[in-house]
């Protein structure tokens, strides 16, 4: 087995809350994913990055609107190949991209039900979530164009404001 980085496995736990899933990230076979995750997160040093990362998390404009894009335009080909697939391998699951799938189960008889996240709703959010930003920007621009744009001052944290003379 390849050597696993530590800080890849917190970093990817963060963001799933998924000890197999960020296994499986960080280089752990599919088969081994589950054991090796549980594993890792029993560490004390992974716990204490996993709680720094934790701590400092939060998530960027860049990331919000990433994921809306995938609800919103993302493949189902993952998904469809499972619910057809006669033989259906831990291995086919661990690799397919479920990301638009909100839930999977077997029907009686045999059959399977996929539900998908909602595409109008996410393009919904992703056009509001565009439009803010637009706002934002067209706001800041005109601040900047009335105001000039701002410079940083080069004056430390310690050094004391000067007042106005009257």
């Amino acid at each position: 087995m390849k050597k696993i980085n530590l800080r890849d496995f917190a970093l990817h736990f963060c963001f799933s809350g998924n000890a197999t899933e960020a296994a499986v990230a960080a280089g752990v076979t599919p088969l081994r994913a589950k054991i090796e995750g549980l594993k890792l997160l029993a560490r004390k040093p992974v716990r204490n990055h996993v709680k720094r990362i934790s701590d400092n998390k939060s998530y960027t404009q860049n990331e919000v609107l990433s994921g809306l894009e995938r609800l919103a335009f993302g493949r189902i080909n993952d998904a469809a190949e499972l619910a057809f697939s006669e033989d259906i391998t831990k291995e086919k699951i661990a690799r397919a991209d479920l990301f638009n799938v909100s839930e999977i189960r077997r029907i009686k008889g045999g059959g399977v039900e996929i539900k998908f996240f909602d595409r109008q709703k996410a393009i919904e959010k992703l056009a509001e979530c565009i439009e803010k930003l637009d706002s934002e920007e067209n706001a800041k621009s005109l601040v900047e164009s009335i105001y000039g744009k701002a410079e940083e001052d080069d004056i430390s944290s310690d050094t004391p404001l000067e007042e106005d003379d009257e």
